[in-house]
């Protein structure tokens, strides 16, 4: 089989870009025989085209790359976003059930609801989880007491957030004790770490936006991105890849 070196790729980065597995995990599945390309046990950094017939564990991967699922989701207060269902009990897998393998797009921590994108599309997770892309998310907040002027200008500006200063940020009072927050950094409980190192207490936290896509479904509800949600992330992606080069 004659294949162009240009749209060859290797086996384990194939699994870990289309969402099967990592890349450790493709290759301990490859050492035990358990991948067949062409009907042929797989070898270690086999490179493969889109063309070839790819089985794992006995279960046909016909050119996944024609059959990328993207699905906006409101994810509920209480469900958390691992892939791990034998350790988390309300983990945002078992709650969409999804009849195929499909894995969430960044974090929202347990008490928070809102937007969460889910794909099996390693590669645009990569892409839109790289911090320096600066990739806008919009927040609505709830604090436990009456915000002040002071308190939207230290959140605007940055304020010490594990080992580092948040970046500026817009931030705007809807409510005596609510706020909106734009944020294009992806720190761990990044906005309630925030309110804490000010003395606030985050009461109600929800994701409304991801980059040019507005939650329009219902708490516990899913969709398939629109195909021009999709054009318009894969133009935000390209963008923001050329300006790093």
């Amino acid at each position: 089989m004659i294949n162009e070196e240009k749209s060859l790729t290797r086996i384990n980065k194939h699994l870990s870009e289309i969402g099967y597995c990592s890349r450790r995990e493709a290759d301990r599945l490859i050492a035990a025989g358990r991948v067949l390309v062409n009907g042929k046990k797989a070898e270690m950094g086999l490179k493969i085209c889109p063309e070839d017939q790819i089985t794992v564990n006995g279960e046909a991967l016909n050119n996944p790359k024609n059959k990328l699922i993207y699905l906006v989701f409101n994810k509920p207060k209480g469900i958390v976003c691992t892939t791990d269902t034998r350790v988390e009990k309300d983990n945002i897998i078992d709650f969409i059930n999804y009849p195929k393998r499909i894995f969430p797009i960044g974090r929202l921590d347990k008490p928070s609801e809102g937007l969460i994108f889910l794909t099996n599309d390693g590669d645009i997770v990569n892409k839109i989880l790289r911090a320096r892309n600066n990739h806008e998310k919009e927040y609505l907040v709830t604090v436990n007491k009456p915000i002040t002027k002071e308190f939207i200008d230290k959140m605007g500006n940055g304020v010490p957030v594990l080992d580092t200063v948040t970046k500026k940020c817009f931030i705007k009072q809807t409510h005596k004790k609510k706020f909106k927050i734009v944020l294009t950094q992806g720190l761990n409980r990044q906005i309630r770490r925030m309110c804490e190192f000010l003395n606030y207490k985050v009461v109600d936290l929800k994701r409304v936006r991801i980059m040019n896509i507005k939650l329009d479904v219902k708490v516990g509800k899913w969709r398939y991105f629109k195909p021009e949600e999709l054009n318009k992330i894969n133009q935000l992606l390209n963008q923001s890849s050329k300006i790093q080069r």
